[in-house]
C-alpha cells in the first residue's frame, strides 16, 4: 500500500495532488468546496449589541492613535515579578526586562529586534484553549485552523502544518522534529494557568537559538513554582471543546526551595466536514512538576518535568498495487512521550552569570502513514560578562543528540535508514558595544554550528539600535539564518497513485505512480534579513511599535528533473521525483500594533500584517512539482487584529475580538472575518466563571488546507469554564 503524506508536509500540503493535476489532468481533490453558510444572523443581547458598537468606534479611534503593547518579560520565570505585570502601566511595561533576543535580561525599549510577548492576563482574557489560540494575539503570527487537532502556525510566511522555518521552545526546550522539520501542535498542550508569557520573536533569531530559527521563534515560558503556591482547579466544556480540566497544587519547602505539580486532560469534538466524515476529534491528558530551589543568594536551580499521551483524528490518502487505487480512510494518530529538564544558573557579578540547562525529551509516534521513536539529549551552555563599562561579552557552547528509530506502517513510505542518531554541535559569542552611552548601541555576533545533515554553517547578525528620547527608539538589523534539511529532505521516499493508462504495443491499462525521494546531499535553506523598527511611547496610554522587512531566500527546496522508471509494459509505472535546492525569493512586508487604554476601565489593541512574497527557480532549474506556487500561496497577503477589553461594574469583564485574513490560493481557502466574545465574572475569593462564544460571525468558515478531501470547516462554538484558586 502506498500512502500520500499529506500531514507529513508543511509547506508543500496538497502539492502532490496539484502536480498530478498538471501532467495528467486529474482533478484536484483539495479544490475549495463552498462551507455550509449561515442561514442566520449574528446575535447578542441587546446590550452587547451597544458594546459591540462602542468596540467598533475604538477600533477606528485605536488606528488614529496607534499603540502596541510589545514588551515581554525575563525568560527564567524565577527572576521577573510575574503576576504583576498585569497591574503596570504601558509606561512601565516598556521598561520590561525581555531576554530571548540575547538571552540575556534588557529593557524592550532597548532591544534591537522585534519582539511581542503574550502574558498569561493576555491567555486568559483572550478565552483561547490552546497555544495556537493564544498566538493570534501576536502581530506577524499567521495561525490557521487545518481542523479540530492540527494547525498552521508560521511567521511572514512558508506556512503549513509543521512550518519548516519557525523554531518552538517550552522553557528552552526545542520541540521541533528533525523527521518532518517542524512542530506537532497536537502534542504541545500544557495548563494554560501556569505559562507566564510566550515571548515571539518576528524575524530570524539564528545568532543565538541556532538552526532552524529563520523567520521567527516562539519561547513558551511557564510561571516558576514560587508563583504557583496553593491550589488551583478549572473546568470547561462546549459543543466543541466537550470537555476540559486540570488541577495543580503547589507550596513550598522550607525557605527557598518550592514545587508545583499539575495534570490537566480534554475532549474536542470534530469540526464541519461537509461529506459528514467527522474523522478530526481529538483526546489528550498530561501531568507534570517543576521544582525551584535557590540554595544562595547566587545560585538558583530549576528541575521540571512532563508526560503526555495524545490520540488525534486524521484523515489519509491511501493507494495500493493491487488493486490500483486509492482510498481515503479515518484513522487516529497515537503519541506519547515525555521531558525532564534541569537548569542551573549562577552570578557572578553585576550583570555577569553563568547558565547551565540539559534536558531528556523521548517521543513515539504512530499512524496509518508511519510511526517514529526518537530521544533527544541536549546541553547548554551560555556565560554573560561585563567587559568594560557598559560593554558586555555573551558566549555559549551547545550539543544535542538525537537517536531516533522510524516504523513503517506503510509499503509505500520509509526511510533509509530506519535508524539515525542526528546531532548538532554548536558555539556562538555576541558582543554588546555601546557607542553612545543611553543613546546608540552596536549588538553583533555569530553561530557556529555544525550538523549531521548539512555540515557546518554559520549564522550572523548586526543590530544597531538609536534612542533618541527616553521612550523612543530605532533600529535596524541584518541576518543570516539557515534551516537544516530534516530525514523527510534527505532520506524518505514514498508513492502515490496517478491512475492508470495505455503503455506499450499493444496497449493495455499500467498503474502510474509518483515517487517521491529525499536528496541526501540537499543543502541548508538560507535566509539573509534586513528589519528596521521603530517604537515610540506617545503618551502614558499609547504605544507604537512598527516593523518593515525584506528576507532574501536561497537553496529552498523543490523538485528536480523527473525520471521514470518501468520494469515491464504491465508493471507499475514510477516517475521519479527527487528533492532539490532549486527555488530563491524574496518577502517584503510590515507589521504596526497599536495598544490604547482608553480609561482605567477600557482598553485596545489592533494589529496589521502585510506579506509579499514571490519565489522563482535558480537559473537553470525547473520545479517540475510546482511548489513555487505553494511557498506563495500558503500564507496570507493581510492579516488584520483588533481587542476591545472592558472592566465593567461588579467584577466583570467583556472582551471582544475580532479577525480578518486574506486568500490562500494554495488551498483556495476564501478571505474570512470572524469574532470571537467573552463574558467573564469575579465572583467572590478565588472564583472566576466565563463564557466564550468564538467564530461568530459564521456557522463555519475554513482557514487553512492539507487535509485530504473537501476543505475543513472551522465552526462557531460556545463554551463555558470555571476556574477555583485557594
Amino acid at each position: 500500500m502506498l500512502t500520500t503524506l499529506h500531514r507529513k508536509f508543511p509547506w508543500r500540503e496538497c502539492r502532490t495532488r496539484s502536480f498530478t493535476r498538471k501532467l495528467i489532468h486529474r482533478p484536484v481533490q483539495c479544490s475549495h468546496r463552498a462551507l455550509k453558510q449561515s442561514s442566520s444572523v449574528f446575535f447578542l443581547a441587546t446590550s452587547f449589541r451597544r458594546i459591540l458598537v462602542v468596540n467598533s468606534l475604538a477600533f477606528v479611534l485605536s488606528l488614529l492613535g496607534p499603540v502596541q503593547k510589545n514588551w515581554a518579560s525575563v525568560m527564567y520565570s524565577d527572576q521577573n515579578p510575574g503576576d504583576d505585570l498585569k497591574h503596570l502601566s504601558l509606561e512601565q511595561l516598556g521598561d520590561v526586562e525581555v531576554t530571548s533576543v540575547s538571552k540575556d535580561p534588557r529593557q524592550v525599549h532597548k532591544t534591537p529586534a522585534s519582539i511581542f510577548v503574550i502574558t498569561q492576563e493576555d491567555i486568559r482574557r483572550s478565552g483561547a484553549t490552546s497555544i495556537p489560540e493564544a498566538l493570534r494575539q501576536a502581530p506577524g503570527v499567521e495561525v490557521g485552523r487545518v481542523d479540530a487537532n492540527h494547525w498552521s502556525v508560521a511567521i511572514r510566511g512558508l506556512a503549513g502544518q509543521f512550518s519548516k522555518d519557525l523554531l518552538v521552545l517550552i522553557d528552552g526546550r526545542s520541540v521541533y522534529t528533525p523527521l518532518f522539520a517542524g512542530v506537532y501542535w497536537d502534542a504541545q498542550e500544557m495548563m494554560l494557568e501556569d505559562v507566564e508569557r510566550i515571548e515571539v520573536i518576528r524575524g530570524p533569531g539564528g545568532t543565538i537559538w541556532g538552526a532552524n530559527a529563520v523567520n521567527g521563534v516562539i519561547n513558551i515560558i511557564t510561571k516558576s513554582a514560587e508563583n504557583t503556591h496553593g491550589a488551583l482547579a478549572t473546568l470547561g466544556g462546549g459543543n466543541v471543546d466537550q470537555g476540559t480540566g486540570g488541577a495543580r497544587y503547589g507550596g513550598t519547602v522550607g525557605k527557598d526551595f518550592n514545587y508545583r505539580v499539575y495534570g490537566i486532560g480534554s475532549i474536542r469534538g470534530p469540526e464541519f466536514h461537509s461529506d459528514g466524515e467527522a474523522f478530526d476529534q481529538w483526546r489528550m491528558g498530561q501531568m507534570g512538576f517543576r521544582t525551584d530551589w535557590k540554595s544562595s543568594e547566587k545560585d538558583a536551580f530549576t528541575v521540571q518535568g512532563d508526560i503526555y499521551r495524545v490520540g488525534s483524528g486524521e484523515r489519509v490518502s491511501i493507494a495500493s498495487f493491487s488493486p490500483a487505487a486509492e482510498t481515503q480512510p479515518a484513522d487516529t494518530a497515537y503519541a506519547s512521550g515525555g521531558n525532564l529538564l534541569a537548569r542551573w544558573q549562577h552570578t557572578t557579578g553585576e550583570g555577569s552569570d553563568i547558565q547551565v540547562k540539559a534536558y531528556f525529551d523521548r517521543t513515539n509516534r504512530v499512524d496509518h502513514e508511519g510511526g517514529e521513536t526518537r530521544d533527544t539529549f541536549d546541553v547548554d551552555f551560555v556565560q554573560h560578562a561585563r567587559t568594560y563599562g557598559e560593554q558586555e561579552l555573551t558566549w555559549g557552547l551547545g550539543a544535542r543528540v538525537s537517536p531516533s528509530n522510524f516504523l513503517q506502517t506503510s509499503a509505500g513510505v520509509n526511510f533509509l535508514p530506519n535508524k539515525q542518531t542526528d546531532s548538532i554541535y554548536s558555539g556562538f559569542v555576541q558582543y554588546e558595544l555601546p557607542i553612545v552611552r543611553d543613546k546608540l548601541t552596536l549588538t553583533a555576533g555569530t553561530k557556529l554550528e555544525h550538523n549531521n545533515f548539512s555540515g557546518f554553517d554559520y549564522q550572523p547578525s548586526v543590530r544597531l539600535i538609536w534612542m533618541p528620547t527616553e521612550h523612543q527608539s530605532l533600529w535596524a538589523a541584518v541576518t543570516r539564518a539557515v534551516r537544516i534539511p530534516s530525514r523527510q529532505d534527505q532520506d524518505m521516499s514514498f508513492a502515490i497513485f496517478a491512475g492508470n493508462f495505455s503503455l506499450g504495443t499493444p496497449p493495455s491499462p499500467t498503474p502510474v505512480f509518483f515517487e517521491i525521494k529525499g536528496d541526501p546531499n540537499e543543502r541548508a535553506e538560507k535566509l539573509i534579513g534586513y528589519e528596521a523598527g521603530y517604537r515610540t511611547q506617545v503618551n502614558r496610554d499609547v504605544y507604537l511599535d512598527f516593523t518593515a522587512f525584506y528576507n532574501v531566500y536561497r537553496d529552498l527546496a523543490g523538485y528536480g528533473p523527473a525520471q521514470v522508471s518501468q520494469a515491464s509494459p504491465t508493471a507499475p509505472v514510477f516517475f521519479v521525483l527527487p528533492y532539490a535546492n532549486i527555488i530563491q525569493g524574496d518577502t517584503l512586508g510590515a507589521e504596526i500594533a497599536p495598544d490604547w487604554k482608553i480609561t482605567h476601565w477600557w482598553q485596545v489593541r489592533g494589529s496589521y500584517s502585510y506579506l509579499d512574497m514571490a519565489v522563482k527557480d535558480k537559473p537553470g532549474f525547473t520545479d517540475v512539482g510546482n511548489l513555487l506556487g505553494s511557498y506563495e500561496g500558503s500564507s496570507p497577503r493581510h492579516v488584520v487584529g483588533f481587542q476591545s477589553l472592558f472592566n465593567l461594574p461588579k467584577h466583570f469583564e467583556l472582551d471582544a475580538t475580532y479577525r480578518y485574513s486574506s486568500t490562500l490560493p494554495e488551498f483556495s481557502v476564501h478571505d474570512y472575518s470572524t469574532a470571537d466574545v467573552r463574558l467573564g465574572w469575579h465572583f467572590g475569593e478565588g472564583l472566576d466563571i466565563s463564557v466564550i462564544g468564538q467564530n461568530l460571525l459564521r456557522s463555519s468558515h475554513a482557514e487553512f488546507g492539507g487535509d485530504p478531501g473537501p476543505l475543513v470547516g472551522i465552526k462557531r462554538s460556545a463554551y463555558a469554564k470555571i476556574t477555583w484558586t485557594r
